[in-house]
């Protein structure tokens, strides 16, 4: 039966031995250059689907603006008085979670502070004003779109997020009506595709501000200017601060995040630091893989090695110690390099996601390999010309060897191509 037929197909793993003749002949085929699609191929395609991104085709004000690197910022209060509608739930206690959208007599907003000129920040209030009277604004969760202001760039991509005051949010769950003093920040630069980049970097942002406005609501001057003025700097640019510091030593940061490796950052101040973790974090294939992935991969590479990659930055240049690296990661530091370039902190962004995306298709691709490996010899060589041409067959192996760690058949056909790859790496 089909049991029998799969049990038959997979017994030559067991004794290697006609699998390892197969994927002998690997080394053959790559040196007459037939190769799976290079890399460079693919880089091709990145730039040349950053450049369609641009609109109206040419090089357009949108890519001029982000080189340009201006940022501004508006904070405002927002005093609204919220209803409770009281609509009953099933069982004929009032709904808490009746709609609140205030209509445009409900509320107010005030400048708090801003580096707008004043022209500009009118149009902008007036942008606000209607899509708070909209109900367009959500608690925590920013908003981005283009808006165009009476400043040199005309148009920007503005990131706005309603704040809410913990202390207003619980007088508004006790009381059937009541006038709140929240907050709405907007961060303003480069155009909307560019901030889409740093969603989750801004909305973190606003929080932190949230919990300094909570904090201390009347310390402008050392508490929260500061935040408004280095929203930018401090949510933009680390990726491209962490290449311009490593510049080709990128390539094991970039090996540490696809691998999980544990990183440690000595003798640096408190802002490189920070850079470092924020680019691991925005690196990391977290959230792309599977959740139980991850876990597994973290707990095995502590395992595994017993020791973190160590950063030192005591010295005028970084020094590594336990750094791992591998020629998919080298070539992705030149790219990142050649971005250096324009200076454009919103294409090094871009070029970090299409590294990552690169990373999940090769580890699709081999995942899908290994499957018809399962049943098919030459699927198994196939597998191994792709490990051997992707440049980072070592993450890679780790990565579907914890996602596989259940299936027997795939097991094994994993076992055969480490075996193969440790004894190709020593010829």
């Amino acid at each position: 039966g089909e049991g029998g037929r799969r049990s038959c197909m997979v017994e030559p793993y067991g004794r290697r031995g006609r699998a390892f003749a197969l994927l002998s002949d690997a080394s053959k085929v790559l040196d007459e250059g037939k190769m799976l699609p290079s890399f460079q191929e693919s880089v091709d395609g990145d730039e040349r689907e950053l450049e369609s991104s641009e609109e109206g085709g040419g090089l357009s004000d949108e890519r001029k603006l982000e080189r340009s690197n201006n940022s501004y910022y508006c904070l405002y209060g927002y005093q609204s008085c919220r209803s409770q509608q009281g609509v009953d739930s099933d069982d004929g206690s009032p709904d808490s979670t009746a709609a609140e959208t205030p209509s445009s007599d409900d509320f107010s907003l005030s400048l708090v502070d801003t580096n707008l000129p004043a022209e500009a920040e009118a149009e902008l209030r007036s942008f606000i004003a209607k899509h708070l009277a909209k109900g367009t604004f959500f608690e925590g969760m920013g908003n981005i779109t283009p808006v165009e202001l009476s400043i040199p760039e005309s148009q920007v991509g503005c990131y706005y997020c309603l704040l809410q005051s913990e202390k207003h949010s619980e007088e508004a769950s006790s009381a059937s009506s009541v006038c709140s003093l929240d907050y709405v920040v907007c961060f303003l630069g480069g155009s909307e595709k560019g901030l889409e980049l740093f969603r989750l970097e801004l909305d973190r942002y606003s929080q932190d501000l949230k919990i300094n406005l909570d904090a201390k609501p009347h310390d402008l001057e050392t508490c929260i200017q500061p935040l408004l003025k280095t929203w930018f700097e401090d949510s933009v640019c680390p990726i491209q601060r962490v290449v311009q510091l490593f510049q080709e030593k990128l390539a094991f940061v970039l090996h540490a995040a696809l691998s999980y490796t544990p990183v440690e950052v000595r003798e640096s101040d408190e802002r490189t630091k920070n850079d470092i973790n924020r680019f691991l974090r925005a690196a990391s294939l977290q959230g792309l893989v599977q959740e139980a992935t991850v876990t597994s991969l973290c707990m095995a590479m502590s395992e595994e090695q017993c020791k973190s990659m160590v950063i030192d930055c005591s010295g005028p240049q970084p020094q590594f110690h336990n750094a791992g690296s591998n020629r998919f990661c080298e070539e992705w530091t030149q790219v990142f390099l050649n971005g250096s370039e324009g200076g454009n902190p919103f294409l090094f962004r871009q070029i970090l996601e299409n590294f990552k995306l690169k990373a999940i298709q090769d580890i699709n691709n081999l995942k899908r390999f290994i499957r018809q490996a399962e049943m098919n010899h030459y699927a198994l060589f196939k597998c191994y010309l792709f490990l051997k041409n992707c440049g980072s067959g070592d993450v890679l192996l780790k990565i579907v060897k914890v996602e596989h760690a259940e299936m027997q058949e795939a097991k094994n056909v994993i076992t055969v191509l480490e075996e193969f790859m440790r004894e190709s790496a020593v010829a």
